[in-house]
């Protein structure tokens, strides 16, 4: 990113253009824009010193909160509940649908409000803090229509978090940082899809029948109250904005602003609530075409994500024991998580989004056709290990594509990423009927359609790319002119 001029305050002397903390890419002069009052007169190295502390403070109180909630959302709650509630026909996929109708609703209301308060620190742990006692409530269902009832509330309140997070996320870090949080904050649903399984067997098996209670209303009550102590303490650590954090100090308020600033050529990010129009942003996002495009990459690349819940029957297709079932199924999780968070830190150090996008959903699509095509269980159990990772890791770049391109207004980032995520999780809600037991255990169906989709996400992608590339050459040739500032054409520039 280029260098940063510092602002000439009243009866100070002009100093000489100084090598912005920001990047050292090239030497650009910010002739709009300067330093605030507490960094003037630093050096470039001493506010890189400040700038990095920053960055671990905000690391550290931001994102082992935010993973361990998201694992909590992910968990899993549905063993046994199909037997003992006499689930017949599609009503186990109706109860793991119904969640994603709620959720569907509420992701871009949710998020448009919360950029309104501007209160993370509060809004989401409330938020999980209802889910865990649903969860709880929900042990005590006595039948179809009850549990069916719980979930579409669940699926409300659970809307709030992965949008939210994305959205804080991206009111915090420079779009060079994002990526690499935005990927560590997604392993939480894979470590949640690597182990718990195992950890809902471990329960299941050492409490069945304990004060009269089945197992499987045991995991709900005991994972609901957790999540509800673990949403207490987050309300103690989680940051809010960098404009309304009380904790931070008044030199690390202004560094903090600077930077979005800085990154978003002079534009400012979050200010304070009652600037922020509940609507405008999500009507922004309507109107800019940019975003249908991005949708469309969403949308494909997380098509496949409702394998999520149906990945232990298609692990079991392979004709393994329940207890081996569960432990073949951790090592894709657990290389998807590894794939995802290296996909994001060299996205991040490369500045390069298309060829991070597209790469892990090929390789989706070429386990998707390998699982659908071999018999063999060898061949069957690499297309799944090569799958996950593909899925998650490629989902995770188009939601970073998103919240990069769509940076500014802030409550159009707020929008645009709870839009897409809605959108995407339709998937979810049709892919869950994909994955019957009769269709095992090729699951041509599914598997068909998942090839599909990624395609069509690969398709839109080169699209978006050429796009912002011509867009980029625009803003180059407008650099050119004579007066025009060359500092706001380098941050305004698309990341492609």
């Amino acid at each position: 990113m280029p260098s940063v001029r510092e602002d000439v305050l009243p009866n100070q002397a002009k100093t000489k253009p100084q090598t912005s903390v920001l990047s050292t890419k090239k030497d650009v002069v910010f002739e709009d824009r300067g330093l605030p009052p507490l960094l003037y007169g630093l050096g470039p190295e001493e506010i890189a010193v400040l700038e990095k502390k920053l960055r671990r403070k905000i690391d550290w109180r931001m994102m082992p909160p935010l993973i361990i909630m998201y694992i909590m959302n992910y968990l899993d709650r549905l063993a046994g509940i199909e037997e003992d509630l006499n689930l017949v026909g599609y009503e186990f996929q109706t109860c793991v649908t119904i969640l994603f109708v709620g959720y569907i609703l509420m992701q871009v209301p949710s998020n448009l409000f919360l950029n309104r308060i501007g209160k993370p620190s509060i809004y989401l742990p409330t938020c999980m803090a209802i889910w865990g006692l649903l969860c709880a409530f929900s042990g005590v269902a006595h039948s179809y229509h009850g549990l069916l009832a719980t979930r579409f509330l669940l699926g409300f309140f659970e809307a709030a978090f992965y949008p939210g997070c994305v959205a804080t996320l991206g009111a915090w870090y420079v779009k060079e940082e994002l990526s690499l949080r935005i990927g560590l904050l997604y392993c939480g649903s894979m470590l949640s899809g690597a182990f718990s399984g195992l950890i809902a067997a471990g329960i299941t098996d050492g409490i069945d029948g304990a004060l009269g209670i089945k197992a499987w209303r045991w995991l709900f009550i005991i994972e609901g109250s957790a999540t509800v102590a673990i949403s207490i303490l987050s309300v103690f650590i989680l940051p809010d904005f960098p404009a309304n954090t009380k904790w931070l100090t008044a030199q690390e308020r202004q560094l903090a602003l600077w930077r979005l600033k800085v990154d978003a050529a002079g534009e400012s990010d979050w200010t304070e609530g009652k600037q922020q129009p509940l609507l405008d942003g999500f009507k922004m996002v309507l109107r800019d075409p940019l975003n249908w495009n991005l949708a469309i990459i969403v949308y494909g690349a997380a098509s496949a994500i409702s394998i999520n819940s149906f990945f232990p029957t298609v692990v079991a297709a392979l004709g393994k024991g329940r207890i081996e079932t569960l432990l073949l199924t951790a090592p894709p999780y657990l290389l998807a998580c590894l794939v995802c968070i290296g996909v994001s830190w060299n996205a991040d150090r490369t500045k390069e989004r298309y060829w991070h996008t597209i790469g892990p959903i090929a390789l989706a699509l070429f386990g998707f056709v390998i699982s659908a095509a071999a018999t063999g269980i060898g061949p069957r159990y690499f297309g799944a290990m090569i799958m996950l990772p593909g899925i998650y890791a490629g989902f995770n770049m188009s939601m970073v594509w998103t919240a990069n391109t769509m940076s500014r207004p802030p409550a159009k980032r707020a929008a645009a990423v709870a839009f897409n995520n809605a959108l995407a999780t339709i998937c979810s809600i049709y892919g869950s009927y994909l994955y019957p037991n009769n269709a095992a255990p090729r699951f041509v169906l599914a598997f068909g359609v998942n090839a599909g989709m990624a395609l069509m996400a690969i398709i839109a992608a080169t699209i978006l790319r050429v796009v912002l590339v011509r867009k980029n050459k625009e803003m180059d040739r407008r650099g050119a002119e004579p007066g025009y500032a060359a500092g706001n054409v380098e941050q305004r520039r698309y990341l492609v």
